[in-house]
């Protein structure tokens, strides 16, 4: 006779299983036991899942993208609700100097206001106060088109008059085929919206002479999602000073024409610059600091340029050369725009940097135009981000110099975060007063 097999799980309980009737098994089996084994959930893994978390800036993104699609969905069933335009505002309002959040970010709407999700308005008064300190005269603006004929010109003029004296014959011209070559990319990049670029256009790079070739597909006409592919292979591709030159003479003057006509900048134009800051010394050469040499640069314009800056993380270096170049060139206010949102990334610039920002300031104090409040800002700025790396006959002169310009908000503010705060060469003291 078999042994009668014992359930898996022994103890007490099998053993009065076996006496039980049949009856009683079956009414048994239809209750809900309880289980003897407690599952710990924290120890439990589903296969394919992993310990890490997305993280809060990634999770921002992607909600971000969520909503825009939400709206962009909503617009084409015509569902979309009203949006209250959004003001930028560049006033004097004031809060705590202790706090990291004194003024709201220029350009307060977001990242879709500035790249087309909406008109970046400005303050007539601000507006009107730039316009006070812009260049009466703007030199003439070259684009690309313009330096490239240039070149063919003198090239031509001097090389052609070379060959012909030594050789009686004239210059070779680009070879029909690339110039019918880089005509049909033209065709192509005018209507470009996605996809794959042609590979004529990707080598462009490479070649010695790319600049008459770029000439050869006007860039002007390209769209905007050519423009923003064209700076994607060119920031990556091309060395920091030819960049520069593409920034310069294609990206910077498309952007500025994008925005002085619709109000905006275009999505993809945004994005290039954006991308192009991959080369940070070529976008500073090549965009910010041309921007504010040309002595015309427009409330909005560096509202829109300045908020990439306020986006985007910079080299030190490259901030600190460039804060260098804006303290030291002729004023205009959208100098006192992006001094004051480079300030505000609270890098630890050194000690020539701040010393030139002083004289930059104080070089205003004989000046007796009325400074826009642009300018108290980024004084403002300076004292709060950086009062404890101030020499005591910095701010000496500085408080003096707030007599001469004053603000009737601003400047109280100003002279409290100056006066309440140690200074750099009292700190260096401390350690020789502690020996004595």
């Amino acid at each position: 006779m078999p042994k009668v097999k014992r359930s898996k799980g022994g103890g007490g309980n099998a053993g009065a299983a076996e006496m039980m009737g049949l009856a009683d098994q079956i009414l048994h089996s239809d209750t809900v036991r309880p289980q003897g084994r407690v599952k710990n959930r924290d120890q439990v893994k589903f296969r394919g899942e992993d310990d890490e978390y997305v993280d809060e800036r990634l999770s921002r993104k992607i909600l971000e993208q969520a909503r825009i699609q939400q709206e962009e969905l909503q617009t084409e069933f015509g569902l979309a609700p009203e949006k209250k335009k959004p003001s930028t505002s560049l006033g004097p309002s004031t809060q705590d100097g202790d706090s990291d959040e004194e003024w709201p970010a220029l350009g307060a709407a977001g990242e879709d206001d500035m790249a087309g999700g909406g008109v970046v308005e400005v303050d007539p008064e601000d507006e009107k106060a730039i316009q006070m300190f812009m260049n009466k005269n703007p030199p003439v603006r070259q684009t690309l088109a313009d330096i490239i004929m240039e070149k063919i010109t003198e090239k031509q003029t001097e090389v052609g008059t070379m060959m012909s004296e030594m050789s009686g014959q004239p210059t070779a011209q680009l070879d029909p085929r690339v110039v019918e070559v880089y005509r049909g990319v033209h065709k192509v990049l005018c209507k470009y919206r996605s996809g794959k670029l042609p590979k004529a256009f990707k080598i462009i790079p490479a070649l010695a002479n790319w600049e008459q070739i770029l000439y050869l597909t006007e860039p002007e006409s390209w769209t905007a999602a050519a423009m923003y592919q064209a700076t994607r292979i060119f920031s990556s591709n091309l060395k920091e000073r030819m960049a520069q030159r593409f920034y310069n003479l294609v990206l910077l003057p498309r952007v500025r024409d994008d925005i002085a006509e619709y109000k905006k900048l275009n999505f993809h134009l945004y994005s290039a610059l954006k991308k192009a800051l991959f080369k940070p010394g070529a976008w500073f050469k090549g965009i910010l600091i041309p921007l504010c040499e040309s002595g015309t640069c427009t409330l909005r314009e560096a509202i829109i340029i300045g908020s990439i800056i306020t986006k985007c993380s910079i080299p030190v270096l490259y901030t600190s050369a460039a804060m260098l170049k804006l303290a030291e060139m002729d004023y205009n206010g959208a100098n006192s725009i992006f001094l004051r949102l480079m300030l505000d990334k609270k890098y630890a610039l050194p000690f020539r940097v701040l010393d030139a920002l002083v004289a930059h300031f104080l070089s205003f104090r004989s000046d007796k135009r009325e400074l826009p409040v642009l300018w108290h800002q980024s004084l403002l700025t300076l004292a709060q981000r950086y009062k404890a790396d101030l020499a005591s006959e910095q701010k000496t002169a500085l408080l003096e110099l707030l007599k001469a310009q004053s603000h009737p908000q601003l400047t109280a503010e100003i002279r409290r975060e100056l006066q309440n705060s140690e200074s750099r060469d009292v700190e260096t003291a401390m350690p020789a007063m502690a020996m004595d």
